[in-house]
């Protein structure tokens, strides 16, 4: 299929599945005339990706589980150090978390010493 039928079917546009294959997470063949073909599988990956970018993971860490993503939700085969992978990103941002909670305190403190 080609880019503007993945683009409709997944309502991804063009441009973000363009990116997708600058970033290796999407195979595209190209014909004779130079367009993207892509296979049907395309659309569950690009459904996992979207699934993957909700969670809040960047598309470097998605290239790593992406294989070991399964159905549309994703689930997963627990390939070797996807855990230690997802695990490090939740640290990650718990840690983000925290210095937002901080950071807020801080300006509620502000706020009130105005008065």
């Amino acid at each position: 299929m080609l880019i503007g039928e993945l683009s409709r079917r997944t309502g991804v546009s063009a441009r973000s599945l363009r990116y997708y294959e600058a970033q290796g997470l999407l195979e595209a063949r190209r014909g004779t005339n130079g367009y993207r073909a892509y296979d049907e599988d395309a659309v569950s990956t690009v459904r996992k990706i979207r699934a993957l970018l909700r969670a809040g993971l960047s598309t470097e860490v998605i290239r790593q589980v992406l294989p070991c993503a399964r159905g549309e939700q994703p689930g997963f085969d627990w390939c070797a150090d996807l855990r230690a992978i997802l695990d490090g990103e939740l640290t990650d941002l718990d840690e983000q978390i925290e210095a937002l909670r901080r950071s807020r305190g801080a300006l509620v403190g502000l706020l009130e010493a105005r008065g």
